[in-house]
């Protein structure tokens, strides 16, 4: 009897051992598994007019972009978009370098990678689609500028593209995907056929998506300076060290959340843009200013007009919300900033009394995870309906780059620790 009772004594010390070194392991486990986290990405729409691409420059040509990631790894993957085009894109080949720098085209030769899809080279993707390449081994650090090349043998059936890039982009002929220098090769001002780069990263690591109008795609900043509010973000949190965070810009520029605009309006596009970056764990949402402001220049300004057009906006607003959280993703308000002074839009004080309630609204309604208080970061104390003049490029609706700054200094990181945690 009394062998039995050691016997089972031995086999509960034994089985608790066990189960405390599984969890250690699991703990363990936990810690050094990863995951894909977007490191740069873009929100694309369909480039019209000027925008386009002029379809010689996609005849036997290599075209190629130059992003600034915002995490640094050593296994990548690229996604490919041809969301908006009519018929399957033909990708005939592509590769993945360390650029030589923003603005610039040569590559360093040591780094460029050629891309695959499922092992080929050219893959086609269908008219709607996007598609990733195979990862990559490709050291680099955080802020680093990376060049994606693809080479194409026609144009798109309907192109796919982010006009706002702020950045130079180049394009030759034949195929010069793993050519370190190009020699006088054409420049253009957008991006085309490019969604995301994403990174292997810890578990612990996710990514920020900020999605807006013009003043998140980066109207004023510096071409190919990488300073837009979303930069200076990255800049930050690099800066402080003590959260790793993917950051990607989704703004475009006259972007509207209940109707289509230069895009498509932004409940639309909130799944694709989102909620299915690689990683993401958090949204900052601004928007609202081309919704009021354009009612108001379209001369449909009524009382009646003014009450719905924010009953729409606040409604759409925990829609998003809702639907972020249903994916674990957690949600900034941005305060709409100050566009009193705007020459375009010329609002009233009616207009203003709107913004003042959506802000209201935004700051105390509860609805949103945590607020980014724009508006007070760029307003001018003196006169809260404009911004300050240092914080503004001078038309009264785009923040300067002293503004940008200020934006991205109002973003609370505590709101990212702590919902990082959470989720």
């Amino acid at each position: 009897m009394r062998s039995s009772q050691h016997q089972l004594i031995a086999g509960l010390l034994f089985a608790a051992v066990a189960s405390v070194s599984a969890a250690g392991a699991a703990a363990k486990d936990a810690g050094t598994r990863r995951h894909w986290v977007a490191s740069w990405g873009t929100a694309n729409m369909i480039p019209e007019g000027q925008n386009e691409l002029p379809a010689e420059q996609w005849r036997d040509a290599t075209l190629r972009q130059v992003v600034r990631v915002s995490l640094g790894g050593s296994q990548v993957r690229v996604r490919v978009s041809n969301a908006f085009g009519t018929a399957p894109l033909a990708l005939e080949g592509a590769s993945l370098a360390r650029a030589a720098g923003p603005g610039k085209a040569d590559i360093d030769p040591a780094s460029v990678k050629p891309l695959t899809f499922s092992g080929r080279a050219a893959v086609m993707i269908p008219a709607g689609a996007e598609y990733y390449s195979d990862p990559v081994a490709l050291e680099h650090k955080a802020g680093a500028d990376l060049a994606v090349s693809m080479y194409f043998k026609g144009e798109p059936g309907r192109q796919t593209g982010h006009p706002g890039s702020r950045a130079t982009s180049f394009v030759v002929k034949g195929n010069r995907l793993m050519d370190a220098g190009w020699t006088d090769p054409a420049k253009v001002q957008r991006w085309y056929a490019l969604a995301d780069i994403e990174v292997q990263a810890p578990r612990g690591v996710g990514a920020v998506v900020a999605i807006g109008d013009s003043i998140t795609d980066g109207y004023g900043a510096t071409t190919d300076g990488n300073d837009r509010w979303t930069d200076m973000l990255a800049a930050r949190l690099a800066k402080e060290g003590k959260l790793e965070m993917g950051v990607v810009n989704a703004g475009i520029g006259g972007g509207r959340m209940l109707r289509d605009g230069l895009g498509p309006n932004m409940v639309a596009r909130f799944e694709r843009d989102v909620l299915s970056r690689g990683g993401v764990t958090h949204a900052i949402v601004l928007i609202g200013v081309n919704d009021v402001g354009g009612q108001h220049r379209n001369g449909a300004d009524t009382p009646e007009t003014r009450k719905k057009m924010i009953d729409d906006l606040l409604t759409a607003h925990r829609q998003l919300v809702e639907r972020a959280h249903a994916k674990g993703v957690c949600v900034i308000g941005g305060t709409m900033t100050p566009y009193m002074g705007s020459g375009y839009y010329k609002p009233d004080a009616d207009n203003e009394a709107d913004r003042q309630a959506i802000n209201h609204w935004i700051r105390n309604a509860g609805v949103f995870d945590a607020v980014a208080d724009f508006d007070a970061a760029v307003r001018d104390p003196a006169r809260p309906e404009r911004m300050l003049p240092e914080r503004d490029t001078g038309d009264g609706l785009h923040p300067s780059l002293a503004g940008f700054r200020a934006m991205a200094e109002a973003v609370p990181l505590a709101a990212l620790r702590q919902c990082a945690v959470a989720k």
